[in-house]
């Protein structure tokens, strides 16, 4: 008996310890956890500590902002240097929240920016890889060899970039008055400024310092494949500078079908509203209007079974116009995203205050084959 008790008193003693080194373990641990959450939630609540920041730093970050918009205070606000080929030139990012509702905005005022895929990028330029030739395949009998088969040919696209600039101003009486809705005008003003220059540049852009458009492209009326990888495909209206002088719709059947099935899922028509117009009255072989409204409210209306988007930066019908688009934009073009900068000026204007605002913005075709053109041509 007394050997079994000092046995169990052994024991408890070897549990205890043992108890007592995984608690103070686990309290390590713990604290460890807790400074390094602690330290987290600091570095989170910085100013500019930007989007997943925590709401605590970005709301302090965007009063600090405003604040800087009223009085030019600069606490708390998150120096941007204005130029990418220079040291620091002055200037401040503009918060977040601004920036995305700017975005939001813009995408109401831009059917390129509903259509098109839009990406966010953190630096001055971006790249991406595009195929251009499908991996080979080969067929083989059980035991037969396997012979290696080709490989896809890959393209880097890399969008042009440019910086556009808007130079909104508004009176120092109202910036003084609490009533002042500071952040809607700016909003407003800012997006309404970029929408202009941006629309026309996914249209008709350069690609030098700017977007490279969609109809700034060589074109060619040869199927997917048989022309230069770089080349958009057209299809002719019928007729120069009109629409063919019977069955006219059916041309715009045939643009339809130039875009291969793969494609079609989620292909829309781009074009402007003096187009639209000729396209509404349009009927087919019944009598009946080949143009759909939209069933639901704000929802697009449909053209042979597509979305329409009316963009007035698509050009008029004349000779030789391309003025109409149809395609999956998703798949076709894409468009690239920078954060905001901002300078306050309250001097050059005064009694007004000017906020200089230059965001970087590019795009470019991704894939030739997923856009198609309508060219107002007899061939």
């Amino acid at each position: 008996m007394i050997d079994d008790a000092d046995e169990i008193a052994r024991l408890v003693r070897e549990q205890t310890a043992a108890i007592e080194q995984f608690k103070s373990r686990y309290d390590r641990r713990h604290e460890d956890h807790v400074r390094r959450m602690d330290d987290f939630e600091r570095r989170m609540n910085r100013p500019g500590a930007g989007a997943g920041g925590g709401l605590g730093g970005d709301d302090e970050y965007k009063n600090s902002f405003l604040g800087f918009l009223r009085s030019g205070r600069t606490a708390g606000v998150e120096a941007k240097a204005m130029a990418t080929d220079s040291g620091p030139a002055g200037g401040y990012l503009v918060p977040t929240e601004i920036d995305d509702a700017v975005s939001r905005v813009l995408r109401e005022f831009s059917p390129m920016r509903q259509v098109a895929r839009v990406i966010p990028v953190s630096s001055g330029e971006f790249s991406m890889l595009h195929s251009v030739g499908g991996t080979g395949t080969s067929w083989a009998g059980e035991r037969e060899a396997r012979p290696e088969t080709d490989s896809p040919d890959f393209q880097e696209i890399k969008p042009p970039m440019g910086e556009i600039y808007a130079n909104p101003k508004v009176s120092q009486r109202l910036l003084d008055d609490s009533v002042f809705d500071l952040e809607g005008w700016l909003i407003d003003e800012l997006a309404e400024a970029f929408a202009a220059g941006e629309g026309s540049a996914w249209i008709s852009g350069t690609g030098i310092n700017r977007p490279r458009g969609i109809l700034t492209y060589d074109i060619s009326s040869s199927a997917d494949g048989t022309r230069a990888d770089d080349d958009l495909q057209y299809v002719a209206s019928g007729a120069s500078g009109a629409f063919a002088g019977s069955n006219p719709a059916d041309k715009l059947v045939k643009l339809v079908h130039a875009l291969k099935p793969a494609y079609r899922k989620g292909a829309v028509w781009l074009l402007n509203t003096n187009t639209l117009e000729q396209v509404r009255i349009m009927k087919d072989g019944q009598g009946n209007y080949i143009w759909r409204a939209g069933i639901e409210k704000g929802e697009a209306d449909r053209l042979l079974g597509y979305p329409v988007y009316e963009d007035e930066n698509m050009p008029d019908i004349e000779a030789n116009s391309l003025s109409i688009a149809f395609g999956n934009f998703q798949r076709g073009y894409v468009i690239t995203d920078r954060n905001s900068g901002m300078l306050r000026d309250p001097y050059t204007a005064k009694p007004h205050v000017c906020f200089y605002t230059t965001r970087r913005v590019g795009g470019c075709v991704r894939d030739t084959r997923a856009i198609k053109l309508m060219k107002f041509a007899a061939s």
